[in-house]
């Protein structure tokens, strides 16, 4: 964006009241004149690139403008995704502050909110996602709007896995009254295409509309042996019965296949400032050149390393293939009384299989819930909604994770030096489920009868679940400024797992378990002024772990683990908002503390707690358009163990050559676990800024704008390596050849930055890996509408 535009645009909005009060003594001429400028003035209109009109739909009631919720957040409608060229759940750092996300090995499949890791929603219900944020990609061809929400979900959404916050995707709805379409082309560096098709139309007018969306994507890649190819097709189906009632349906498809790509390993302190890696194959304490857990290596030298040279492989399988259905059906029974039913299913197959030896198969991931609310207006100021839900949950997976081995690998060597193919003695340590394919068992066995177990375990298993839930939620309005939200859920749950795959002879462990967890809500909003709206918002949930696909694991004892079934998580959080009613300014800032639990790899859990404040600023009136977001957080273990893949990048070299790293010799990984402490947690940048703008330079020709901050961070427990200051600045410019065509040209990171940011979530990885972002790149769109 050119400054000069933005301090012109500025400059005028500033000077128009003032030549209103210098026109006190015109004459009547003069007055007319003025009078003129003001319907001009007049004229400015929002763009919908603000969130202050906005209506939340779901979570907290039925569409409830942004004051009126007593807690911080963004929604962002689907011109904000087009200006802000969202297109995965990373974007959404642009606008929403306390956003920011390690990779989640390139392919991220939740969000993060507040240092921890937040759920995935749509239309009100909880969707099947990643194990600790790594899973399959998010399509955004369905989406209306995405809420970005801070905080555990409210208890009409029901008691979940993660608390940090959550993003509720709206999904596309069907036009009953008229016809419209988009179609989209866009072309970016390194052969990245993608194509789109979007239209809706009447069936019945003002009784029956449909709406079909379809989305191609065939896209290279910056990264070595890395590509994504995917198609999604979506329909929506709305239906009017009649003045009192309707029925939204859709269904998905999304089929993906993709790279589980893992950045680059040996991530020293130089390799972040200046790009020097470490050479050198680790060797095994028998002389053997496979990575392994305990290699060392002995330097053979530093040298410059590309960027896109990262842990990938070409001969890498990884795909999934998902399909969902959602229906939501609304009547108003009576003047006082609505009945909502939400009703969702889907199913997932994923099949990863890489030449490191990490294997997850799901054979079949299916889900259904049920949610039936009915809301009843007392009277003027008393508000009760009533929730039964029920959820279903069936897992059957393959998992194998205990052989990787990535700080030993030479990234500069042959692509045999990324390869682990496994002895005889890891084979017996593993099930065979089919030829060349070892996993872990979904439970533990002691075959020789030694009181140990012979086996390796990660996340196999043959899960059920099924969770009941009632929820009760009162809303008072007191008074014209004092209002109150009230609610408590209880849920039960009823789980069952059992190993699909137990080693030849055994009987396949199994175990079941059921628990009751409680979750609570309070708020108070209180209305300063017509403009300004202060509140106070606290809940308490106990929530569930978790592993691949929801599912649900056996332990080394072959059991459930009752802990996973007694996470508490809570929040504290203070909060003002400005949303002035004849103005396009929105404002709002919170402070905020949270404490949650981190399932760990092995199972076990970590509590952390986070203290901070975020703000964001919005300005919406054509030609002008502005915002700014602004994070601190103070994420730290909560007296709490931790855990990493290995304490120090150091540890997996030896002292041989002190002139390029002083190694300790322990060899990796080695899997370490660190003593209960309040220590920072890595991986987590403690302030961020973002800025976002565009002007309309002619009615046809925009131009814009995206910066992002984020202030050093450390990388791994101990800190020996930080991330440092960095920023991305992103530019944009469009231009209407019509008013239904659109050419739009993206330069993201326009002054080449060399940043990085993590891999995993939790920072287990945080002195193994780190992921280098994408250098300068350009995308051209075209988009036509009808």
């Amino acid at each position: 964006m050119n400054p000069t535009h933005l301090t012109m645009a500025f400059v005028t909005t500033l000077t128009i009241p003032l030549m209103v009060n210098a026109s006190d003594d015109a004459t009547a001429e003069n007055l007319n004149a003025i009078e003129h400028v003001e319907v001009v003035g007049q004229t400015l209109k929002s763009q919908g690139l603000s969130v202050k009109d906005a209506l939340i739909d779901g979570p907290f009631g039925s569409d409830k403008s942004l004051h009126e919720i007593a807690r911080s957040i963004t929604p962002i409608s689907s011109e904000l995704i087009e200006q802000l060229n969202i297109s995965s759940l990373h974007d959404v750092l642009a606008i929403s502050p306390n956003t920011y996300a390690a990779s989640g090995f390139g392919a991220p499949s939740l969000p993060t909110i507040r240092g921890q890791l937040g759920e995935l929603f749509q239309d009100g219900v909880r969707r099947q996602a990643g194990n600790n944020g790594f899973g399959v990609p998010l399509s955004f061809n369905a989406v209306e709007q995405i809420d970005v929400v801070k905080g555990a979900p409210p208890v009409l959404f029901g008691s979940s896995q993660r608390n940090g916050g959550f993003v509720n995707l709206v999904s596309k709805t069907a036009s009953t009254d008229a016809k419209s379409g988009r179609v989209s082309f866009s072309a970016g560096r390194w052969d990245q295409y993608r194509s789109s098709l979007d239209y809706t139309a009447p069936l019945v007018t003002d009784k029956v509309g449909i709406r079909v969306s379809v989305e191609h994507i065939d896209s290279g890649s910056y990264y070595d042996f890395t590509q994504t190819k995917s198609d999604s097709a979506y329909v929506a189906l709305r239906i009017l019965p009649d003045s009192k009632s309707s029925w939204d349906i859709n269904f998905e498809i999304y089929q993906v296949e993709f790279t589980d790509n893992a950045g680059i390993n040996r991530p020293t302190q130089a390799l972040i400032d200046h790009g020097l890696y470490i050479t050198g194959q680790g060797v095994q304490a028998d002389g053997n050149t496979i990575p392994a857990a305990g290699s060392i290596v002995s330097p053979t030298g530093q040298v410059f390393i590309d960027r896109n040279t990262v842990l990938t492989d070409p001969e890498n399988e990884n795909e999934a293939t998902t399909y969902l259905l959602h229906s939501i059906y609304k009547r108003q029974i009576t003047a006082n009384t609505s009945i909502k039913n939400i009703s969702y299913f889907q199913h997932l197959q994923r099949e990863e299989i890489a030449q490191n030896s990490f294997v997850e198969i799901i054979d079949g991931a299916d889900t259904a819930q049920n949610r039936t609310e009915l809301s009843q207006q007392w009277s003027n100021n008393q508000h009760t909604t009533f929730a039964f839900d029920v959820r279903y949950n069936s897992v059957l997976g393959y998992s194998q994770f205990t052989t990787e081995a990535d700080l030993p690998i030479d990234l500069t060597g042959p692509l045999s030096n990324r390869r682990i193919p496994l002895t005889t003695e890891q084979q017996a340590r593993l099930v065979e489920l089919r030829p060349g394919v070892f996993v872990s068992p979904g439970g533990q066995y002691d075959i020789n009868n030694d009181g140990i177990g012979d086996f390796n375990l990660s996340d196999t298993t043959d899960s059920k679940s099924w969770q009941t839930g009632i929820a009760v939620q009162h809303d008072s309005d007191w008074t014209d400024k004092l209002l109150t939200s009230v609610g408590y859920r209880i849920d039960f749950y009823n789980v069952e797992a059992r190993d699909p795959i137990a080693p030849e002879g055994q009987i396949a462990a199994s175990d079941k378990i059921d628990d009751i967890l409680h979750s609570g809500q309070f708020s108070l909003n209180y209305q300063v002024d017509s403009d300004v709206t202060t509140y106070i918002a606290a809940s308490y949930n106990e929530a569930t772990a978790n592993s691949m696909a929801g599912g649900n694991t056996l332990g080394g004892d072959n059991m459930i683990s009752a802990q996973n079934f007694a996470t508490q998580n809570t929040l504290l959080e203070l909060g003002v908002k400005y949303a002035p009613s004849n103005s396009f300014w929105y404002v709002d800032g919170a402070i905020f503390s949270q404490r949650r639990s981190l399932r760990n790899r092995d199972g076990s859990n970590t509590g952390i707690r986070t203290q901070g404040f975020e703000g964001q600023v919005f300005y919406d009136a054509h030609p002008y358009w502005f915002s700014a977001g602004y994070s601190y957080i103070d994420a730290r273990y909560d007296n709490s163990a931790s855990s990493q893949d290995s304490a120090q990048v150091a540890d997996a070299f030896d002292n041989s050559r002190p002139d390029i790293i002083a190694g300790t010799g322990v060899g990796a990984p080695s899997f370490t676990s660190f003593a209960p402490s309040t220590q920072q947690v890595q991986g987590i940048p403690e302030q961020s800024l973002s800025l976002n703008g565009s002007y309309a330079i002619t009615t046809n020709w925009q131009a814009g704008f995206s910066g992002l901050y984020t202030k050093s961070y450390p990388l791994d427990f101990l800190a020996t390596v930080k991330i440092r200051d960095q920023y991305t600045l992103n530019v944009n410019s469009s231009y209407a050849f019509t008013p239904a065509t659109k050419l739009r040209l993206d330069i993201n990171n326009i002054t080449n930055q060399q940043n990085w940011r993590p891999v995993f979530e939790g920072g287990y990885f945080g002195a193994t890996l780190v992921f280098p972002e994408l250098p300068i790149n350009a995308k051209l769109t075209l988009s036509h509408t009808f």
